[in-house]
């Protein structure tokens, strides 16, 4: 069942966005949802941002709207395709999360929507330090995705969701403490707010300065 569905979220875009929206209910919907990442952050239209993994651009269009430089980057030419087709205000580029084509201190913020729970552990571990190279001294990583849940009602939501579109790296990401791997990245400071019954988390980590 996982595997059907997850098929048919990656060939139906609609259908998985659909799930998402529903699931974005719990926080306010989608438009909420897609900006949560963003709360609390001062981005001037100057600034220039990088929405990793953008997908087809569901957050990338909100990124657009606070910034004249936005650069979407994903490793699927369909995704990239249709993200262009979405959101022609920002620039994109395909590539790999692990080893980014940009160069270093390149960028004033990173934003991630769902997407570093399909990446092994070893791959988060490169694609963290790959975000802190492309930062900016003083530069935010942002990012939202899966957490565990301390509501016992969202946890049966959480894992039902995990069970049906998910593989086994979405469930070992939700075990990271990503608090600790961003120190030990080398980002100074890093924070964490849990939404939807701890079921989300938002991280914000900046980079140092010297």
């Amino acid at each position: 069942m996982a595997t059907i569905l997850r098929e048919w979220s990656y060939r139906y875009p609609w259908f998985y966005d659909g799930v998402i929206r529903l699931a974005a209910l719990t926080v306010g919907g989608e438009t909420k949802f897609r900006q949560l990442a963003l709360d609390g952050l001062e981005i001037t239209p100057d600034l220039h941002l990088l929405d990793l993994c953008c997908g087809d651009g569901q957050a990338t269009r909100f990124l657009v709207t606070r910034s004249a430089h936005v650069i979407g980057f994903d490793a699927s030419p369909i995704a990239i395709e249709r993200a262009n087709q979405n959101v022609p205000e920002a620039k994109y580029v395909r590539g790999w999360a692990e080893a980014m084509p940009f160069e270093d201190q390149q960028f004033d913020l990173v934003h991630v929507s769902l997407g570093l729970h399909e990446m092994r552990p070893v791959q988060l571990w490169r694609i963290m330090q790959e975000v802190h190279r492309v930062l900016k001294p003083g530069g935010v990583f942002t990012l939202i995705d899966f957490y565990v849940p301390v509501n016992w009602l969202y946890s049966l939501g959480l894992n039902l969701f995990l069970l049906l579109f998910e593989t086994e790296t979405a469930w070992q990401f939700i075990k990271t403490d990503l608090l600790d791997l961003s120190a030990r990245v080398g980002f100074q400071e890093a924070d964490r707010t849990l939404y939807a019954g701890g079921s989300l988390q938002v991280v914000h980590a900046r980079k140092g300065t010297q």
